[in-house]
């Protein structure tokens, strides 16, 4: 049975084809910029690709998934390695929310978030996601640890999970133009603490 037949395509079977995919996956962040994410559903990626829904479902079991997909593959935030752990910190927010504000990731991944909280496979891609980029978050926390910035007993990935709460209250609060004295401030909190000294 052919799946698309709406554009003359055979069926493509369980592997990705990577033309037909690249082409469903423009299709759904069109629509997802086109419509919001209220607006976003398989069917309206279907239509707008030309493409069978069981070949989307195929490739991608959930409409989690495939945002997920959609925020990964333009996802492009630099991690620095200045020598110092502040400056780090502050550049990697400076980057991350410069990426959300000026290409469609931020609506993207405000879209994933909200369907987690309603999709139990969504908010499982979602932890999934969140490890890894905890993983890679605490990189720098670990080349601070390594130049004797940082305590040896310092958790990383609890660092890295405090900074992007931060990251993500300013995404779903549309709050991206933060001033850099203000992000500098936050991290300052972060790595310094909040106690007076002397106590």
């Amino acid at each position: 049975m052919a799946e698309d037949a709406d554009s003359g395509r055979k069926s493509i079977g369980a592997r990705r084809n990577p033309d037909s995919a690249e082409a469903i996956l423009d299709a759904a962040e069109a629509v997802l910029v086109e419509a919001g994410y209220a607006g976003f559903s398989i069917e309206a990626v279907a239509r707008r690709a030309r493409a069978g829904k069981p070949t989307i479902y195929r490739w991608w079991p959930s409409k989690a998934a495939l945002l997920l997909e959609i925020y990964q593959r333009g996802k492009r935030v630099d991690s620095p390695d200045t020598g110092n752990i502040e400056d780090d910190l502050v550049g990697f927010l400076k980057n991350l929310f410069s990426h959300w504000r000026e290409t469609s990731s931020g609506s993207v991944f405000r879209s994933l978030i909200a369907e987690a909280q309603s999709d139990p496979a969504a908010g499982a891609a979602l932890a999934d996601y969140s490890k890894g980029r905890r993983s890679h978050t605490g990189q720098m926390i670990d080349r601070a640890k390594a130049r004797g910035e940082v305590a040896v007993d310092v958790d990383a990935a609890l660092v890295a999970d405090l900074l992007a709460s931060f990251a993500w209250k300013h995404l779903l609060t549309n709050r991206l133009d933060e001033d850099d004295a203000t992000l500098r401030t936050a991290v300052r909190y972060m790595v310094q603490g909040i106690l007076a000294h002397g106590r």
